[in-house]
């Protein structure tokens, strides 16, 4: 018997950097010395006080069910966090927490999108929003935006790919996978473009918040836009900031009647998330954030270098990021001297020649750059460098 899986399945593709991890893995494994610029994962190590409450949960019998959109001390810690860093006021019904952002997003598209409704993905994009929005038998409409105007779209831009047909856009800052962060000013434009349209959801994806060194004060589209505050859903959650990928938690504080769809479609997929990883999760974000601002410190410091060295290899041109852990560099003159056909070509020779793993551009709905981590040491940055560097020549 011939099976078949589900329609929906096969209108989407596995997640790009996950494969080029699992394939660079396997490659080590065969005794390849590569080096893993593909992932997303901070290098440190889960913070002592957040690693020591984990142990406390467990050692206290805290292993049971919690209720699906998490323990109430976790909704109260965001909702805290929520007022603290971000001025927006929530309640503990307008919260959720997931096993993860990535669910997060995903429960967003499955409560908001219907066969045939449309939602907008800004390019460069995080790879899995397109195809969460087809899981949900939705079509993505995406709008582009280059290294011309620093990666983010304009409101000529958002208004023009706008249709009736339209019900959610993402909107991701500082991003994956350019790290471009929208100013105040700049979320008041794109604001305006969307209050004039009632029936849109915002899904603000702020997850590398705490990993930013831009020129103005971090600020989220819901804080700069009160007006939108009943239709935007701010989502969060520990994986980068406190160095906890592992965990799974991530959170949403938004509308109550979207909240609840959220948590009913938890409540018939996964359930609650970790119940040890949401204490651990409580101790992040009530305890003291010097380890954050120490992580991000580094951070800083990487992506001073590595703009600066991926600029010096011929056929590069990248631009300053204003936070996340990611360079995003224009390499299509690089591939053009090599006579490669795209940045996918291009992925392949850094890895087969060079043992470097990098994600094609094309993966982010930008052909013709790559994106590379910087979440690792100087040393391993300058040991990746030196091996682009002899492969482009």
């Amino acid at each position: 018997m011939s099976l078949t899986v589900s329609q929906r399945l096969q209108r989407v593709k596995p997640s790009p950097t996950m494969a080029v991890s699992a394939l660079a893995t396997e490659m080590r494994a065969q005794g390849r010395p590569v080096i893993d610029l593909g992932a997303g994962e901070p290098d440190f190590d889960t913070p002592e006080h957040i690693k020591s409450a984990a142990i406390e949960a467990i050692a206290k019998g805290q292993t049971k069910y919690t209720p699906v959109e998490g323990t109430a001390q976790l909704k109260a810690a965001i909702v805290a966090k929520f007022k603290r860093e971000n001025g927006l006021t929530y309640t503990p019904d307008q919260i959720v927490a997931s096993s993860g952002a990535k669910q997060t997003c995903y429960n967003v598209a499955m409560a908001v999108l219907n066969p045939g409704d449309e939602a907008i993905v800004p390019a460069p994009y995080w790879v899995s929003y397109p195809d969460i929005i087809k899981l949900a038998d939705a079509e993505p409409v995406i709008v582009s935006a280059g290294i011309e105007s620093g990666f983010k779209i304009t409101p000529k831009a958002l208004q023009a790919a706008i249709t009736e047909r339209t019900r959610l856009i993402f909107l991701n800052s500082p991003s994956n996978p350019t790290g471009a962060a929208y100013t105040r000013e700049e979320w008041r434009a794109l604001g305006e473009v969307l209050q004039r349209h009632p029936n849109i959801v915002i899904a603000a994806d702020d997850m590398y918040e705490h990993i930013y060194w831009g020129r103005e004060p971090f600020c989220s589209i819901a804080a700069a836009c009160p007006e939108l505050y009943d239709r935007v859903v701010t989502i969060n959650g520990v994986s980068k900031c406190y160095a906890m990928t592992g965990w799974r938690i991530g959170y949403a504080g938004g509308p109550k009647t979207l909240v609840a769809a959220m948590k009913k479609l938890q409540g018939q997929s996964t359930s609650n998330p970790c119940s040890i990883s949401q204490a651990a999760s409580v101790a992040a974000l009530n305890g003291d954030q010097g380890c954050v601002r120490e992580m991000n410190q580094a951070f800083k410091e990487r992506h001073d270098y590595i703009i600066g060295a991926l600029n010096d290899i011929p056929g590069f041109r990248c631009i300053p990021a204003d936070g996340a852990f990611y360079a995003f560099p224009d390499v299509s003159e690089a591939l053009n001297r090599k006579g490669l056909a795209d940045d996918t070509a291009f992925a392949e020779l850094l890895l087969k020649q060079g043992d470097v793993a990098v994600v094609p551009g094309s993966a982010f709905g930008a052909p013709g750059y790559v994106r590379l981590s910087f979440a690792c040491g100087i040393d391993t940055l300058t040991a990746a460098v030196t091996r682009i560097t002899r492969v482009v020549g």
